[in-house]
């Protein structure tokens, strides 16, 4: 597979991702979300901070950025590469996750990437595989009450799911292709990857639910400003 099709997939995807949904979002508000809540700039913070209306917003915003570039890269490449065209939906997908998470203007600083990575997840555009993980992340929350924890089930369960999909050849990997074949560990690897990262950007919030600290789900706007 050609290198300079996953360096551009990658590069593309990042400068959609450097579109800061919780940012622009909270500056039309008058509030900069980063000195207010978590600090983070994703949909969870945004929600807290400015109410279940910024929250939407910043949540359709990062899902979108990511989606729309991995949904373009879907219907260019699987014309092209029918067998392999996922690797460069993910490496798009992968490219807009880091650009939410480390935007190179706020000093590398920026969101978790789940919404992103849900964008990117949708990219592939699996109705099975979306309705799986969409379902697994509701019941999570609705169980335990932290968005973090739904957050990182879905990523996990992302993975497997994959997984699963891939050797069952419900994907687009021809196993019997050996490019093709390639192409689903490699996927399987970035999926990983995407995964993995999720997960790092959630480690402050592994150590606050250890502690029993960890806030959980409120449709109200966060008191505290400091």
């Amino acid at each position: 597979m050609n290198i300079v099709f996953r360096v551009l997939c990658l590069a593309a995807g990042y400068m959609c991702g450097l579109i800061e949904m919780g940012v622009i979002y909270g500056r039309l508000k008058g509030v900069d979300i980063r000195k207010h809540g978590s600090g983070n700039l994703g949909m969870t913070n945004a929600l807290r901070v400015l109410g279940p209306k910024a929250g939407l917003v910043v949540f359709i915003g990062d899902l979108l950025k990511a989606f729309i570039p991995c949904l373009i890269v879907n219907i260019i490449f699987r014309n092209i590469y029918p067998d392999t065209y996922m690797i460069y939906v993910l490496y798009t997908g992968l490219g807009a996750v880091l650009g939410h998470n480390f935007p190179f203007y706020l000093h590398f600083k920026g969101g978790k990437g789940i919404s992103s990575s849900a964008g990117a997840i949708m990219g592939l555009l699996n109705p099975w595989m979306m309705l799986i993980l969409l379902v697994l992340f509701i019941i999570v929350v609705l169980i335990t009450h932290y968005v973090s924890v739904g957050s990182i089930f879905l990523m996990i369960g992302y993975v497997v799911v994959f997984v699963a999909f891939a050797l069952n050849d419900m994907l687009c990997f021809d196993r019997s292709i050996p490019e093709s074949n390639s192409a689903m560990i490699e996927g399987i690897v970035l999926s990983v990857l995407l995964a993995a990262l999720a997960i790092f950007r959630h480690k402050a919030n592994i150590g606050r639910l250890m502690r029993h600290e960890e806030n959980k789900l409120s449709f109200h706007k966060s008191e505290d400003k400091k």
